[in-house]
């Protein structure tokens, strides 16, 4: 009766846990086997029968009966006297079953068991999560806020299933509350020890594709496809789309009647600013509309041999003077996410001025990491710096007016002569 009670009292760890019997008793199968080896030296000839339905478990011991004193391995031998002792009737070379109670194996082992079994259970249930999420990677979830602290925000969801909102992974307008609703994409999943650790993301360009899925029927029909994000979480995005059905609109169906279908996404986002534009293998077009607001006069493109920097190639984009702020953007916002949506390196070029020096033959003038701030809002020849006034560049870029005046001073002086 010993063993059917363990038994009972082992399942209430299933009861707290996502474990069917039939599993719960194959893991004590498992436990036990081990605790028979750690006794007895080997479990190969022991048998153990367990009845899922009323959760009984026997243990029975196999033996080979030899004469008395002729014991080599009392664990797969009995001598002939020991033997008679279970039933009169043995004899040498037979075959002994005995039942082996689990008051046998000692207090010490059973607590052993015990705590084994609770550790393997809590190893299937941790493995199940995993496994569980693991087929959620990339896919949209929801999940309530449990705790706050200052690098992360623990979620948990209806199964009391832990999951990680990590500050890097929050957008920066991002503020919630215990109690609140978050949802975003299973950034990644990965086991620490014997726990998973599930990472979700709300500023992973694919949350932006899924939430076009979700909240966008042609898109989550196949009829409109995405085929491709960047962008500056919670401040701007563009996304490509096309649509294999000459009878759709991609971007007027993506935008909907006044940007109503959108409208959903941006507030999600926290009123990112978001450009849908036409998706076309035609890459001159396709770097041309990834561009907008602005419209570029010309442009040559230089692909390379293999890819620099995660880039299949240089653009230089000729544009109207009124044009070139649009191109670029505030903060240099318009070309980089242009350019992280085209894989192209994007240089823009003021139409009308043939006559231009690359900033970078000013190395020896010039600071390099000078250049490279007025080249990361599009700034890479003399005269586009020239043309810019100092206010404007204090404003975009982390330098200060006596360091502009000077470059602008040391431009002047190459065009004169």
């Amino acid at each position: 009766m010993e063993n059917i009670a363990l038994i009972e009292s082992f399942s209430e760890f299933k009861d707290n846990k996502s474990i069917d019997r039939v599993t719960l008793m194959s893991i004590l199968e498992e436990v036990f086997r081990a605790a028979l080896k750690r006794k007895f030296g080997s479990d190969d000839n022991f048998d153990i029968i367990i009845n899922p339905d009323k959760g009984d478990l026997e243990i029975w011991r196999n033996r080979v009966v030899v004469a008395d004193g002729m014991s080599g391995d009392d664990n797969e031998q009995i001598e002939l006297s020991e033997a008679r002792k279970i039933e009169p009737d043995f004899e040498i070379g037979e075959d002994v079953s005995e039942e082996v109670k689990l008051i046998d194996l000692g207090r010490r082992a059973i607590l052993a068991l015990r705590q084994n079994l609770i550790s393997k259970i809590y190893e299937h249930d941790s493995t199940n999560i995993f496994k569980q999420f693991k087929d959620l990677e990339g896919e949209l979830y929801t999940a309530e806020v449990h705790h706050i602290r200052h690098n992360a925000i623990i979620l948990l969801d209806d199964d009391g299933n832990e999951i990680i909102l990590p500050k890097s992974e929050q957008i920066r307008s991002d503020f919630f509350r215990k109690g609140d609703s978050v949802r975003g994409v299973v950034k990644s999943v990965e086991l620490r020890g014997n726990k998973p650790s599930i990472i979700l993301s709300r500023t992973s360009p694919l949350f932006l594709t899924k939430l076009f899925e979700q909240e966008i029927p042609e898109v989550f029909d196949g009829l409109i496809t995405v085929e491709g994000v960047a962008r500056i979480p919670g401040e701007k995005a563009k996304v490509a789309v096309d649509s294999y059905d000459d009878r759709i609109d991609p971007v007027g169906a993506c935008v909907g009647v006044k940007g109503s279908r959108i409208h959903g996404i941006v507030r999600e986002l926290g009123n990112e600013n978001i450009d849908v534009i036409n998706y076309t293998k035609n890459e001159q077009l396709y770097i041309a509309r990834a561009l907008s607001p602005a419209k570029v006069t010309s442009m040559e493109i230089e692909k390379y041999e293999s890819e620099k920097n995660g880039k299949k190639g240089r653009v230089k984009v000729l544009l109207k003077p009124e044009e070139v702020s649009k191109a670029i953007g505030k903060g240099g916002v318009n070309i980089r996410l242009a350019s992280e949506l085209t894989g192209y390196e994007i240089d823009v070029q003021r139409e009308g001025f043939e006559e231009d020096v690359e900033l970078t033959e000013f190395g020896d003038e010039i600071e390099g990491w000078i250049i490279q701030e007025l080249k990361s809002i599009g700034l890479d020849t003399a005269r586009s710096v020239l043309e810019t006034s100092v206010a404007e560049l204090v404003k975009r870029t982390d330098l200060e007016e006596e360091t502009i005046l000077d470059v602008q001073r040391i431009l002047k002086e190459e065009f004169e002569d």
